[in-house]
């Protein structure tokens, strides 16, 4: 080669000769490690155990959902408050524990349940006496408020099935 037969070469012409590199290969988007398929299982299993758990508790509280409607529309009436405690005591607790619960021991069945005092020595009182009176009971003031608490914070005992 002779220095006439060429030509300078310059920057652009060196650039033209570059090839383009390969593309490179994709990022798999599975984990690389055993560890990481492990845990995505247990959470997955752990979010299946809760799901499960959540739900078996609200049906589990169905009872007292319906009980909270129902004294919603009761008032502050005794007589009619009185029945729907019965009832929810009664999806809450065995039958033989509840069923023959009177008067005073009623009321303390209910204060003792409900983690606070109000039945025996406040407005809860007047249950004792309201279903069984032929004329028309004087409404209690705050009776509903506290009958809700009840249903809303009773917990049953070791005796009972519910959480």
């Amino acid at each position: 080669m002779n220095g006439e037969d060429a030509a300078p070469v310059t920057l652009v012409d060196l650039i033209d000769k570059l090839a383009e590199p390969d593309a490179p290969a994709s990022v798999p988007m599975t984990p690389e490690t055993a560890g990481w398929v492990v845990l995505a299982a247990a959470l997955v299993l752990a979010l299946v155990w809760l799901a499960w758990r959540g739900i078996r508790r609200w049906r589990a509280n169905a009872y007292r959902r319906a009980a909270l409607a129902e004294l919603a529309g009761a008032g502050d009436d005794p007589a009619a408050i009185a029945p729907i405690l019965r009832r929810t005591a009664l999806a809450a607790w065995p039958r033989d524990e509840v069923a023959d619960l009177a008067g005073g021991d009623w009321l303390a069945f209910l204060d003792r349940t409900g983690g606070r005092s109000g039945f025996t020595d406040g407005p809860g009182a007047a249950l004792a006496t309201a279903p069984f009176r032929p004329e028309a009971t004087p409404s209690a003031p705050g009776l509903g408020d506290l009958a809700a608490r009840w249903v809303r914070d009773h917990r049953v005992t070791a005796t009972g099935a519910r959480p």
